[in-house]
């Protein structure tokens, strides 16, 4: 008998804690601001070359600020987080647009107002909350980059995260270089 009353206080005692600490929790995740990008990472920022830049090359990322569950009829919000890392060890990676879609094509978000420039092996991130569901199922980043000279690809990469009830979801997506298409 002891040790079921112990083990129910226990498990009150615990659900209490966790009640009590996810808002703090919940709040640390909405508190990133579009003030906050690129900002936060200013260590990772130096000042763009006055030089021209000689590699331009824009990436597709796909990303989902909402999936669809079982036969449809359930669905859950994802958090994204865009990061791009310069995977040059010697040049800056120079970010001229990055912006972010919804499922229609439609323009949501433009994260630079004028280009920065990422240290080598340095890397940026930019944040859609979960709360923001209008990017819908089929939302995305395009970002267009570009270096003084020859540059290794960056990685870019959305990681969207989320969760229904007991179930947590995660995934990621590779960026995909867009290549136009030459008249012949």
């Amino acid at each position: 008998m002891f040790r079921r009353v112990f083990v129910m206080f226990f498990s009150i005692m615990l659900v209490g804690a966790i009640w009590a600490v996810s808002p703090m929790i919940i709040s640390a995740a909405r508190a990133q601001t579009a003030a906050d990008y690129p900002s936060s990472f200013t260590g990772s920022l130096m000042e763009p070359s006055s030089d021209r830049v000689a590699i331009r090359q824009t990436v597709y990322v796909a990303a989902y600020s909402a999936i669809r569950l079982g036969p449809g009829q359930g669905k859950v919000d994802l958090a994204t987080t865009l990061s791009i890392h310069n995977t040059s060890e010697k040049r800056p990676l120079v970010l001229l647009r990055v912006e972010y879609f919804g499922t229609a094509g439609n323009l949501l978000r433009s994260y630079l107002p004028t280009p920065i420039a990422i240290r080598p092996l340095g890397s940026v991130e930019a944040f859609v909350p979960a709360e923001d569901t209008r990017g819908g199922t089929g939302a995305n980043f395009v970002i267009e980059w570009g270096a003084d000279g020859q540059i290794t690809e960056p990685l870019i990469e959305a990681i969207m995260v989320g969760y229904r009830g007991t179930a947590g979801f995660s995934f990621t997506s590779r960026g995909k270089t867009m290549i136009n298409a030459q008249p012949q």
